[in-house]
């Protein structure tokens, strides 16, 4: 009995079968776009589990899922995509493991809300027809500024997503190409925030039963969502990333005025 409220996450059966199907959805969205399956998981989550329970909750789905969108094309063109963005992966990766020292200095809620205002003010203007797009005279400066940024916010936060859109978006990144980066990205970052919770127990004996039970759902979305993103076509593909970015962006704001 006590293996089986384990593997539920300690929630009653209505409570695990609506985690279910919330994973099965954000499965199918990152699927889909590329993005956003952690900010939908823990934003429907927390409201009816402990957020850190929450928080384990997605770490594993999370980390498969970005396996999956990361080698979809194989490792060599995985190896590929590291190579070329070395330079924002490195500064997300250095600054995520500098700046998790001072999570306790900064008020998350400030660091939301410098992350929130100008990422959705970037997709919203994209989206009324601006272009704002990066020269590419300044793409390797741009890519030490947005991995500096990501990783930052990404230590103080857990969000580090939304700088690497930004310059994804800004330098025309190709679709299958753009997923692909996010998924490498998103991997790396995950697996240093997976370590990190190790560390500080959020993921142990309790909660890591009922993360790995998430991975079929997530796993399952996420294929559907690629049956999906193979039939959209670029243009169309951007607008959806841009607008699920200016969602992001408002929600990280909403999350900073609320506290």
């Amino acid at each position: 009995m006590d293996h089986l409220m384990s593997l539920m996450g300690g929630l009653s059966p209505a409570g695990f079968a609506a985690a279910m199907v919330i994973t099965l959805f954000a499965g199918f969205v990152k699927g889909a776009i590329g993005f956003a399956m952690p900010l939908i998981m823990i934003s429907t989550f927390a409201t009816f589990m402990p957020p850190p329970v929450a928080l384990a909750a997605l770490i594993l789905p999370v980390l498969v899922t970005n396996i999956q969108q990361a080698f979809r094309q194989g490792a060599g063109a995985a190896w590929e995509s590291v190579l070329k963005y070395r330079r924002m992966i490195v500064m997300i990766v250095i600054f995520i493991i500098v700046s998790a020292q001072f999570v306790l200095v900064i008020p998350s809620w400030l660091m939301l809300g410098l992350l929130g205002v100008p990422v959705s003010a970037f997709a919203l203007v994209q989206l009324a027809g601006r272009d704002l797009k990066l020269q590419l005279r300044h793409r390797r400066g741009a890519e030490y500024a947005l991995g500096t940024v990501g990783g930052i916010y990404g230590g103080l936060s857990g969000v580090w997503g939304p700088p690497v859109l930004v310059y994804l978006v800004s330098v025309g990144a190709e679709k299958r190409e753009m997923v692909r980066v996010q998924g490498v990205v998103f991997l790396i970052g995950v697996a240093v925030l997976m370590a990190a919770h190790v560390q500080t127990g959020v993921l142990n004996m309790q909660t890591v039963p009922f993360s790995a039970v998430l991975m079929a759902p997530a796993m399952l979305g996420m294929w559907i969502g690629f049956a999906l993103q193979d039939r959209l076509d670029p243009l169309r593909f951007r607008w959806w990333t841009l607008v699920l970015l200016a969602v992001t962006g408002l929600n990280l704001v909403r999350q900073a005025v609320m506290g």
